[in-house]
């Protein structure tokens, strides 16, 4: 039973590493010059890669019988930090698009990205315990959430007229919708974290733009 929803579930979790990774890769290769494309590449790649650390200790848990629990909770510890990392190339990325050259929105999503890193990095989180702390795991979370509120707000203002990425907006509110929840009851509910899904989804969605962004600017050259 427990293989029923395990291995369509580790499908989609590797396939989505294997896109994520491989675009990256592919997006790094071709930007020959191309600042957008050194972006998008390099955050791509680190979102793959950091999701790695957590998806693939995921689906080894599914079947194998290694104690993995110290792997997941490293691996969700990772993860927290190259997200964040994503989050803030995301706005350099905005700013190269459209020419933002204001420093006020830039140095608040560096704030709250070093404060989210810090409170990751508290022994206080446990990561490698079977029950780590939700206290905790709501604390990090108030500057993640902040960072995607103003990635939201910024985005929405920038690509309103950008018919490559005037969905990023959209994507990262819906990413941040089911991730949410998952903080918050997950521990309690554990099918509530099934939203994990959906919320990788709005990331391939993500990718599948930057890819037709770069792929648009390369057919006009």
């Amino acid at each position: 039973m427990k293989l029923m929803p395990a291995l369509p579930e580790s499908i989609f979790d590797i396939s989505y590493l294997a896109f994520a990774i491989i675009s990256g890769s592919l997006m790094l290769k071709k930007a020959k010059g191309n600042r957008l494309g050194y972006l998008f590449g390099s955050m791509v790649l680190i979102l793959g890669c950091g999701d790695a650390f957590h998806l693939v200790p995921r689906v080894l848990h599914y079947f194998t019988d290694l104690e993995l629990t110290a792997a997941l909770g490293i691996g969700k510890l990772v993860t927290s930090v190259t997200m964040t990392v994503f989050y803030v190339l995301l706005e350099y990325a905005r700013r190269e698009r459209y020419g933002d050259a204001r420093k006020g929105a830039l140095l608040a999503i560096w704030v709250l990205a070093v404060v989210r890193v810090a409170l990751c990095l508290f022994p206080q989180n446990r990561w490698t315990s079977e029950n780590p702390s939700l206290t905790w795991g709501v604390l990090r979370n108030i500057p993640f959430l902040l960072i995607g509120i103003m990635s939201v707000i910024l985005w929405a203002a920038s690509a309103k007229g950008d018919r490559s990425l005037r969905l990023i907006a959209l994507y990262v509110a819906l990413s941040f919708a089911f991730y949410i929840p998952v903080v918050l009851f997950a521990g309690s509910v554990p099918i509530i974290g099934m939203l994990m899904l959906p919320k990788t989804v709005c990331y391939i969605l993500m990718i599948v733009a930057f890819r037709r962004t770069l792929q648009a600017a390369k057919d006009k050259q």
